[in-house]
């Protein structure tokens, strides 16, 4: 009982010091939010394009890929090579030292055999302070190179100055009775030509990356004159030169835009036929109304009828007007201060009271037609409502915003999207 009694308590314990729940999910809480900020700033970094996000996904593989390169190279390749060749030279002073320890003062016998054997130039001089340090470079791999071998192999003062552009590294050593100075070829000390291995590197990465960016320009232009079709053809423009071209997945999008184009433009001609066809009829059938009524002569009655067949035959005018304006029409370079000129003028010969303004470059794409019989038919809808009226262009780098602007009583709230919906009264 007393162990069972001891294992509880250590249980309790240890429940006891977990975190609450409440804490557990707050800490949950703040690691979504936090990710979400960083997915959201991330998103906004990205490019929007296509093109943009493709070269991303090629380059930025090829970036990482050459950078964690040249970190091994110089890691791995060009430190250890440093290393060992500072190593030799240190060695070879070193022997020197030693040498000059069994003969000493024989200097000259010193400078030939470091000359001739070891390639270093070896002068002494007299005993002084050796230089203060110097100012090291920013990557100074030979210098703590040299520093490391010389302190582990020698053990004495010396001085180091691999500073410039000159081909030989000066080394100074304090000596009992003399100072050793060395004069050894830079290339003996580290590894000269590694720069050519990263510029071969960096030109092979460039020239592949040109050659990609040209075959992806070549895949991705085919998507852009697709979206570029989508784009004329949902704006009401013909597509006349428009063919399936790149990769089968482009091509087999390609073709069921064409097929969705056609299909649509027998819809449209099939609706068109029909409501000419019926406009067309419906007139007939009026045009005998108003002479049979012209026969009856005149009264109250007759005057009724005669208004309802007018009111018939604008609606059959409004129906055909219609369907001309789907079909047959194109898009034209069309001066819009000119053509809101020559809608006030239309406005003011029918007795209304108007205004026009229009801001920025007035040469704007539309269907002449079909955008005057728009904008006529607003201008008429407010003139019933409203005795003076303004109507205001303005023109930016993407979009053509006409206003037109009445002091009458305006639409209910609820209604305004039914205005949109074509013959409605």
């Amino acid at each position: 009982m007393a162990a069972l009694r001891s294992s509880l308590t250590a249980l309790r314990s240890s429940v006891a010091a977990l975190p609450s729940m409440a804490a557990l999910r707050s800490a949950a809480d703040r690691g979504y939010e936090l990710y979400d900020r960083s997915s959201a700033r991330l998103k906004g970094m990205m490019p929007t394009g296509l093109y943009a996000r493709a070269l991303l996904i090629i380059i930025a593989p090829m970036v990482v890929l050459q950078s964690v390169v040249a970190f091994m190279f110089m890691e791995r390749h060009y430190n250890l090579v440093t290393q060992r060749l500072s190593a030799g030279v240190v060695q070879d002073i070193a022997t020197l030292i030693e040498v000059d320890k069994v003969f000493p003062q024989d200097y000259a016998q010193l400078r030939r055999i470091a000359q001739d054997k070891l390639g270093l130039v070896v002068d002494f001089l007299p005993v002084t302070e050796l230089p203060p340090p110097g100012p090291k470079p920013f990557f100074s791999l030979v210098d703590q190179a040299l520093s490391e071998e010389v302190r582990k192999q020698i053990g004495r003062p010396f001085w180091i100055d691999t500073v410039g552009r000159s081909a030989l590294l000066e080394i100074r050593i304090k000596l009992d009775n003399a100072v050793m100075r060395v004069f050894a070829p830079r290339r003996a000390a580290y590894v000269s030509n590694s720069h050519i291995f990263l510029a071969w590197m960096v030109g092979t990465s460039l020239v592949l990356i040109t050659v990609a960016v040209l075959f992806l320009r070549n895949q991705i232009r085919p998507i852009l004159r697709l979206a570029d079709a989508a784009e004329s053809f949902g704006k009401g423009r013909e597509v006349p030169d428009f063919r399936p071209r790149g990769a089968r997945e482009v091509r087999r999008a390609a073709v069921a835009f064409i097929e969705m184009k056609r299909r649509i433009e027998r819809a449209l001609e099939q609706r068109t036929a029909m409501l000419a066809g019926v406009s067309h009829d419906l007139r007939t059938i009026l045009t005998r109304f108003k002479l049979e009524l012209a026969l009856i002569g005149d009264s109250p009655e007759v005057d009724a009828m005669k208004k309802d067949v007018d009111e018939m035959g604008r609606m059959l005018e409004a129906y055909l007007a219609f369907a001309r304006g789907d079909s047959g029409e194109q898009s034209a370079p069309t001066d819009m201060g000119a053509f809101l000129d020559e809608l006030k003028t239309d406005t003011e010969r029918n007795g209304h009271k108007s205004s026009v303004n229009f801001h920025g470059h007035p040469i704007v794409t539309v269907r002449p037609a079909a955008f005057k019989r728009c904008l006529a038919n607003l201008v008429s809808n407010a003139a019933r409502h409203a005795p003076s009226i303004s109507i205001t262009g303005h023109r930016d780098h993407r979009w053509l915003t006409v206003t037109v602007d009445d002091d009458g009583p305006g639409i209910a709230p609820h209604l305004r999207e039914e205005v949109f919906k074509p013959f409605l009264r």
